[in-house]
C-alpha cells in the first residue's frame, strides 16, 4: 500500500509544476507548436501513462528531493510573469533571434525538460530511460525543434527544408485534383486562387511538419526502446509510424490549403486556423498509433503466453 501510495505521490510531485501552470497561466498553453505551453499538457499524459501501475519502490527521502526542484521550477514560470520574460526577450537581441515566440517557449521545454529527467533520475536512477522516457524526450524534442527555428529560422536550416518543394507540389496536385480551386506551385510557394480570391502561401519546415516527424522518431524510438519485441517488428512499426505521420502532415498542408480555397483569404483568421492545424492532427495520430501497437504486443504476448510458446527477448 505505501508502495502505491509513494508513487502517485511521486507523480504528483513530477506533475505539479505543469498543472500549476495550467491552473495559474491557462492563456499560455496554446496548441500551436511555437506559441505555448500546449505540449506539457501531452508530455504530462507520456509520463502519468508511463508511470501509474509501477511495482517500484520509491522512498520517502527520494520524494523529499524532488520537491525543491519542483518548487524551483513554480518559481521560474511565476517569475517569468514579473519580469523574466522580459528580459529573455532582451537577451535574444544578442543572439540575433529572429524569432522571438521560439526563443521564449524553447526556455520553458529546456527547464521542464531538465526538471523532469533529474527527477525521474532520482526516482529510479539511470533506469528512467527504460521505465518512462517519452514524457521528457518529448520535452527535450520540442526544445530542440524549438532551438532550430529560432537559430536557423524559416528556409536557412537547408536539410529540413529540402523535403518542402516536394510536398508542395503533392498538394498541389490534390488541390487540382478535387478541383478545389487554381493551384500552382513554385519551390516552397503556392498560389491558391479559390471562392475568397487569392493567397499565396510561403511553406518552411516546421508547417510542413517536418518537426512532428523528428519528435515521432524520437518519442517512437523511446517506446521501441522499452518494449519486449524483436528488432525486425520494432523496425516495421517505427516505419509505419514514419509514413503516418507524412500523411498526417500532408493532410494539415491540405487543410490548410483548404481553408484559404473554400473558407476565407483573411490572413488573421487564417494564422489562427495554421496556428493550431498541425498539432491538433499529429499529437491525437501519435497517441492512437502508440495505443494500437501497445494494443497489438500486448494480445500478441498474451496468445504466445497461451501456446505455451517463450516470449522473445528484447533486442
Amino acid at each position: 500500500m505505501l508502495q502505491n501510495k509513494n508513487l502517485i505521490i511521486g507523480i504528483a510531485i513530477i506533475s505539479s509544476p505543469i498543472i500549476f501552470a495550467l491552473i495559474v497561466f491557462p492563456h499560455t498553453f496554446s496548441l500551436s507548436w511555437n506559441q505555448g505551453r500546449g505540449g506539457f499538457i501531452f508530455a504530462l499524459i507520456f509520463i502519468i501513462a508511463e508511470l501509474i501501475g509501477l511495482k517500484i519502490i520509491i522512498t520517502k527521502k527520494k520524494l523529499l528531493t524532488v520537491i525543491p526542484l519542483a518548487a524551483i521550477i513554480i518559481a521560474y514560470l511565476i517569475s517569468l510573469e514579473y519580469g523574466l520574460r522580459d528580459y529573455l526577450e532582451l537577451c535574444s537581441d544578442q543572439f540575433n533571434v529572429q524569432l522571438i515566440n521560439s526563443w521564449i517557449w524553447m526556455w520553458d521545454f529546456i527547464i521542464m525538460g531538465i526538471f523532469v529527467i533529474v527527477a525521474l533520475t532520482i526516482f529510479f536512477g539511470k533506469r528512467w530511460i527504460r521505465i518512462a522516457p517519452a514524457g521528457p524526450i518529448f520535452l527535450a524534442g520540442s526544445a530542440i525543434i524549438l532551438s532550430l527555428d529560432t537559430f536557423f529560422p524559416y528556409d536557412s536550416l537547408g536539410p529540413l527544408q529540402y523535403v518542402v518543394p516536394y510536398l508542395v507540389q503533392t498538394n498541389v496536385w490534390l488541390v487540382n485534383v478535387f478541383d478545389l480551386g487554381t493551384a500552382t506551385a513554385r519551390d516552397n510557394m503556392m498560389f491558391l486562387k479559390g471562392d475568397f480570391g487569392s493567397m499565396v502561401l510561403q511553406v518552411f519546415w516546421p508547417s510542413a511538419g517536418v518537426h512532428s516527424i523528428i519528435i515521432y522518431s524520437l518519442v517512437m524510438g523511446a517506446f521501441l526502446l522499452k518494449m519486449n519485441i524483436c528488432r525486425n517488428r520494432k523496425l516495421i512499426y517505427f516505419g509505419l509510424g514514419i509514413v503516418g505521420t507524412i500523411v498526417v502532415n500532408m493532410i494539415r498542408i491540405f487543410s490548410l490549403s483548404w481553408y484559404a480555397l473554400k473558407v476565407t483569404t483573411d490572413a488573421k483568421q487564417w494564422e489562427e486556423f495554421h496556428s493550431v492545424a498541425g498539432e491538433i492532427m499529429f499529437l491525437p495520430w501519435l497517441f492512437i498509433f502508440l495505443f494500437v501497437v501497445i494494443l497489438i504486443e500486448t494480445k500478441r504476448l498474451k496468445k504466445l503466453e497461451s501456446d505455451g510458446k517463450s516470449i522473445p527477448k528484447n533486442n
